[in-house]
């Protein structure tokens, strides 16, 4: 006997479909790794297969749903623009671990391909776009700005996927890393762009997953630049990053840079933190550029210019996470071909096995209070160390086994308790005059006496130039010291010596130009030449980087520029700044070609390579 089945009314019928688009319910544990509690998405418009469009709106004004919700399928989305505002009322997991309240979120196996338009969101826990479990981003060209708490640009969690290519990422609200990720991570790949934080506790990049980002600019301007929480990776190729951190954020109470920890939040997984640099500029401008405690922690440097400006290289030493003594910091650091200037400082419970390769040179003091847990130093015959305060270890290994590359420079490196025997040349750290070589003998190539300068390099026949002429002398006997960045000390002193070190008198208007430095009587000629008038009236920030735009200037107005009515190529540089004549000059007359395409960077700093090169091309002009 057959029963009949009695029909749902049509518009019942379009309802329960509509419910089974917009909200689904998933089940999953923290991190997303097993199942084991519900997470309630909607969406406000969704897409579950295949699908393409472009230049579509996608909006969502109501808290805890998502402006674009892709659950199935492989879709392609050209220039769309992406809006979310509306703030939950509280605080909940599911939308910093499941992306409940993003303004695009991928997850259950959908790949999301979208390629320009815009994200912005302006709401709690709105982040931009999230990669969550088996859910794949792909994000090309696109513009993202979030502006509220807890809203990161891109970010993965869960075991998500996301690649972002060529994005412009600004982020302005607390907690709200412009490269994000939280408990599970996942994989997120980042290949140009420019990434920008100004929050509390917002660094460029808040890594709980596997993060690498090649080729693109990071500024954090209030919190920390790089932070590896617990066994995750963070991975910079050619990358500039600058940092500048004026603000506290949790239990955080130092300024610092690149930060690895362990929360033990449940976050991220009890493990190695893992940071990988190079062919990187890393600028600080407060605090420390390495800071590690509660965490083993391992860190690659190759080729890279690092610049602090205020705080120490690394300071390794138990703070507020974790069980008091044994929440220091265990690092090993590896440096490969890499120029490092900084103290290094641990306290009692925390370790480091520090390992120079591949002709790096470490300048500076090694656990100079001598407090550490332990100290290993390994260093290869090509690599070199220069004390700049007495110094402690508790291993040294040495291809060099009469420690002709440690330079004492007047201190005393301990080890195990016992000063060594080693290098008691001085080394030259500062660019003075006394020590430069005047040999006016073309066949002695007194570049090669400088190892760090390759014959193939750009700048070989520029620093040649310079050591022949009396411009510099390097950093040491041996060394020049190419990628090191270049103050503002030492470029009025190089210009001062490319004029033939003129005799100057009047008074010093510097309260920070201490009489009888080596640029003294630079500093004094290029304020009498109209070159600077210093950063105040009474000061000249004798050590403070030199920026491209300075540079310029100073070859400028050292030169006699004039603009000559040149056509401005450059896109980042204003039309009235007080650079753009001499970047003008500069462009016409061969001095630079800026750095590619339609980029001259003007903020970023000078390496002493640049700053030679550029002189040696201006003293060639007719």
């Amino acid at each position: 006997m057959k029963h009949n089945r009695r029909s749902l009314p049509l518009t019942a019928l379009l309802l329960v479909l509509l419910m089974l688009v917009q909200s689904v319910t998933v089940f999953a544990a923290p991190g997303g790794k097993s199942s084991g509690s519900s997470v309630s998405y909607s969406g406000a418009s969704t897409i579950s297969s295949a699908t393409t469009a472009s230049g579509q709106n996608y909006a969502s004004t109501t808290a805890e749903q998502n402006a674009l919700l892709v659950s199935g399928g492989t879709s392609t989305l050209t220039n769309p623009t992406v809006t979310k505002t509306g703030s939950p009322s509280g605080s909940s997991d599911n939308y910093d671990f499941y992306g409940t309240n993003a303004a695009v979120l991928v997850y259950n196996g959908a790949t999301l391909n979208i390629t320009g338009g815009s994200i912005t969101t302006d709401a709690n826990y709105a982040n931009a776009v999230f990669a969550y479990g088996t859910g794949v981003v792909n994000i090309s060209d696109a513009t993202i700005q979030t502006s509220a708490r807890n809203s990161g640009g891109v970010m993965v969690t869960g075991g998500g996927t996301l690649t972002a290519n060529n994005l412009t990422v600004t982020t302005s609200g607390n907690s709200a890393a412009a490269i994000r990720s939280d408990r599970g991570g996942g994989t997120l790949t980042v290949n140009g762009g420019s990434y920008t934080s100004s929050g509390t506790g917002s660094p460029a990049i808040y890594s709980t997953a596997d993060i690498t980002v090649n080729d693109a600019t990071l500024v954090s301007t209030a919190s920390e630049g790089v932070v590896v929480e617990g066994k995750n990776a963070v991975t910079l190729n050619n990358v500039t990053l600058t940092d500048t951190n004026t603000t506290h954020n949790g239990k955080s109470t130092t300024d610092k840079n690149i930060f690895l920890y362990q929360s033990m939040s449940g976050d991220a997984s009890v493990g190695t933190s893992t940071f990988t640099a190079s062919d990187s500029t890393i600028t600080t401008n407060r605090g420390d550029t390495f800071y590690v405690t509660n965490t083993t922690a391992a860190i690659y440097l190759t080729d890279n210019t690092i610049i602090n400006n205020d705080g120490d290289f690394l300071r390794a030493e138990a703070a507020a996470w974790g069980s008091s003594g044994s929440n220091g910091g265990l690092v090993t650091m590896t440096l490969n071909d890499q120029d490092v200037s900084g103290d290094i400082v641990l306290d009692s419970i925390s370790t480091l096995d520090l390992r120079l390769t591949d002709d790096s040179d470490y300048v500076g003091t090694i656990n100079g209070e001598n407090t550490a847990q332990s100290v290993t130093l390994t260093l290869d015959a090509d690599s070199t160390v220069t004390l700049t305060g007495d110094s402690y270890v508790t291993a040294l290994s040495n291809a060099d086994t009469a420690n002709s590359n440690i330079y004492l420079n007047g201190y005393r490196l301990y080890v195990n308790g016992t000063a060594v025997s080693a290098n008691t040349a001085a080394a030259t750290i500062d660019d003075d005059a006394d020590d430069t070589d005047t040999d006016d003998d073309a066949d002695d190539d007194s570049a090669t006496t400088f190892r760090d300068v390759a014959s193939s390099a750009y700048y070989y026949d520029a620093v040649y130039w310079a050591a022949e002429n009396g411009v510099t002398a390097g950093t040491s006997s041996t060394t020049f010291s190419p990628d090191a960045v270049c103050t503002r000390a030492q470029i009025v002193t190089f210009l001062w010596r490319a004029a033939g070190s003129p005799t100057v008198t009047g008074s010093n208007p510097f309260t920070d130009v201490a009489s009888g430095s080596y640029y003294a009587d630079a500093v004094l000629w290029a304020v009498r030449n109209g070159i600077t008038a210093g950063t105040s009236a009474t000061t000249f920030r004798p050590d403070a980087v030199c920026t491209r735009a300075q540079a310029m200037t100073f070859l400028y107005r050292a030169f006699g520029g004039t603009a000559s009515g040149a056509a401005n190529p450059f896109t980042d540089v204003a039309s009235g700044s007080y650079y753009a004549d001499a970047v003008l000059w500069a462009v016409n007359k061969g001095v630079t070609l800026g750095t590619g395409g339609t980029s001259f960077r003007p903020d970023a700093v000078c390496t002493r390579a640049q700053i030679v090169t550029f002189l040696w091309r201006c003293d060639e002009l007719d």
